[in-house]
């Protein structure tokens, strides 16, 4: 649902985030008239204020627009934001800034809901990328920016041809590379993330392919008490995430 200049963002999260960050990309707002609740008048009133330009489409035309039926009347036609697209120039905006690195890496996450939700978590946590490799990743589609709940306009999602290689490029900038297993011996609790670190998860059930697996510096397990045996890669990464923000606020 993109042209060469316009791509489509729907949801009220979403929609509310670019509108918020950068009101000047929205250079369509449909919303349905049908929809009198107050959680809309709100939304309405805010996209007023930013200078939106409002139309109102029913539910058949909102959801043409968005892909789907889970829009929840409202979708934007939004101008692409600039950010920053390389690993190079987010570490080097980082390094100018003296700024410890906190990246999440995610091999072979190919679900754009699970995507999405790393996204948002990444925000949460304060990450400052999430990188991915080219050929064995999702991009960024509508679906991914619905889940991410506007993250998707806030985190730069990076994805590189040669996923080793960049995990190499990182460690001659110093960034200790972790990476999940559950059949390591540490767990993420056993080590220091007060420096600068990437986290690197791998998709359920197949988890990090092996030469990323060889790649990290120091391998960790999430302890797991039940009878299931792994989380949601969304979930471990909140998991990770917020330990080392725990730590480093520590």
């Amino acid at each position: 649902m993109s042209t060469s200049s316009n791509k489509v963002l729907f949801g009220f999260h979403a929609v509310t985030v670019r509108l918020k960050t950068h009101p000047k990309s929205v250079t369509e707002l449909h919303i349905d008239p049908s929809r009198r609740d107050q959680r809309m008048k709100t939304f309405i009133e805010r996209a007023k204020e930013a200078g939106a330009k409002i139309v109102e489409s029913d539910d058949e035309r909102l959801t043409k627009l968005a892909g789907g039926p889970r829009h929840q009347g409202v979708v934007a036609r939004v101008q692409p934001v600039a950010m920053q697209h390389s690993l190079d120039a987010v570490m080097e905006d980082l390094e100018a800034a003296g700024a410890m690195p906190l990246l999440l890496v995610l091999d072979g996450v190919t679900d754009p809901h699970n995507l999405g939700a790393c996204l948002r978590v990444a925000d949460g946590a304060g990450a400052h990328a999430v990188v991915a490799p080219k050929d064995h990743a999702v991009g960024l589609n509508a679906t991914v920016a619905k889940v991410a709940s506007g993250a998707a306009e806030t985190v730069p999602y990076l994805m590189v041809t040669n996923l080793a290689r960049a995990l190499n490029e990182l460690k001659e900038r110093d960034v200790w590379i972790v990476g999940t297993s559950d059949k390591a011996t540490k767990s993420i609790y056993d080590i220091d993330l007060k420096r600068p670190v990437a986290l690197v998860l791998g998709a359920e059930g197949e988890g990090m392919r092996q030469l990323t697996g060889k790649t990290c510096d120091e391998l960790v397990s999430i302890p797991m008490q039940g009878a299931v045996e792994s989380l949601n890669v969304s979930v471990a990464a909140g998991v990770c995430l917020y330990e080392a923000l725990r730590q480093r606020r520590g």
